[in-house]
């Protein structure tokens, strides 16, 4: 208790000061990059200056502040409450101008063309809506198509030029000859079933009682088929011989309300359809199955494709508020 009144007594201290009239980007930079790394040599290298400019940065701000934003164990600094509360703030403050500066330039870019996007139906509404409305926002005058397929019927497109972009989930990721290509975030892949499945009341679930279930499964001939199996065999398990194959999240969806199935989900789309009480996740290992998602684009094509450029960058944006934003 004493020392939450502590505390409000520095925020008190802190509010009656007109502090927002000396503070500065270079202090907010300085503190998120310090809350990030925790070594001044590190957050001097992130930021381009000297170890002495860190700690003035730091020092000068705890003057503003009037009350200790760091402390220190060894070589390792630690931001307090205050420090902690301020740099939450600072992380808002410097995204919204990242946000605002890319608004302008893309307000400013004149870009009017069109861009053709190849997407895996597992990460389409994880990345895609908040992808494509900020591009909109941005240049309502340019384009975009959307082909929802499997990586291996994606990636000839894109070799060919029918498509500009492949979004995917990827296993065993390698180079590919002539293409870019760019890791966007990671997220399990979950086991799920409807509501009323048997093995939903039936406590602990272990890989060897779901095989005999039906499951929902990527085409045979996709590299999420592949590692699917590939995981069954992890577990000593042959994989299961009562499928469905389909590329539908909606009707996989409505697959599981109709019948005592199983299948895999991305945990954020498993997480809202669980809260909504459509399905029940399973307590299985995946293994980090298909995790990662990245975007593949041909290497000539940024340079001549001004609307390709200009949706990596809204991709890149997408991507760091979704990977803001906690699992759970």
């Amino acid at each position: 208790m004493t020392h939450l009144l502590g505390l409000h007594m520095e925020v008190a201290q802190i509010l009656g000061k007109n502090f927002h009239q000396g503070i500065t980007l270079r202090h907010l930079r300085a503190l998120v990059a310090l809350s990030d790394l925790k070594l001044v040599a590190r957050v001097a290298e992130a930021l381009g200056v000297t170890q002495p400019a860190v700690s003035k940065q730091i020092s000068e701000l705890e003057k503003i502040v009037g009350a200790p934003v760091v402390t220190r164990d060894r070589n390792r600094l630690y931001l307090t409450l205050i420090g902690s509360r301020l740099a939450d703030h600072a992380r808002q403050v410097l995204g919204q101008i990242d946000r605002a500066a890319f608004d302008i330039e893309a307000m400013t870019s004149g870009v009017s063309g069109s861009v053709s996007v190849g997407v895996v139906s597992s990460v389409a509404p994880t990345l895609l809506p908040n992808t494509i409305a900020l591009l909109k926002r941005s240049t309502p005058q340019a384009n975009v198509s959307v082909s929802e397929d499997h990586f291996v019927e994606l990636l000839p497109q894109l070799e060919t030029g029918a498509l500009d972009l492949v979004i995917a989930r990827i296993w065993q990721p390698q180079e590919l000859a002539g293409i870019d290509q760019m890791a966007l975030f990671s997220e399990p892949v979950v086991v799920v079933a409807g509501r009323n499945h048997p093995l939903v009341e039936g406590g602990d679930v272990a890989w060897a009682d779901v095989v005999s279930y039906p499951w929902i499964l990527p085409q045979p001939n996709s590299i999420a088929r592949q590692a699917v199996e590939a995981l069954f065999a992890a577990n000593g398990l042959s994989p299961p011989t009562n499928t469905i194959a389909s590329l539908s999240i909606a009707l996989n969806l409505e697959l599981l309300r109709a019948m005592p199935a199983l299948g895999l989900l991305p945990l954020r789309l498993a997480q809202v359809q669980a809260a909504r009480g459509e399905i029940v996740i399973l307590p299985l290992d995946t293994r980090d199955l298909l995790s990662e998602a990245r975007c593949f684009w041909r290497k000539d094509q940024v340079l001549q494709n001004a609307t390709l450029s200009l949706f990596l960058k809204c991709l890149r944006q997408t991507t760091e508020d979704i990977q803001s934003i906690p699992f759970g």
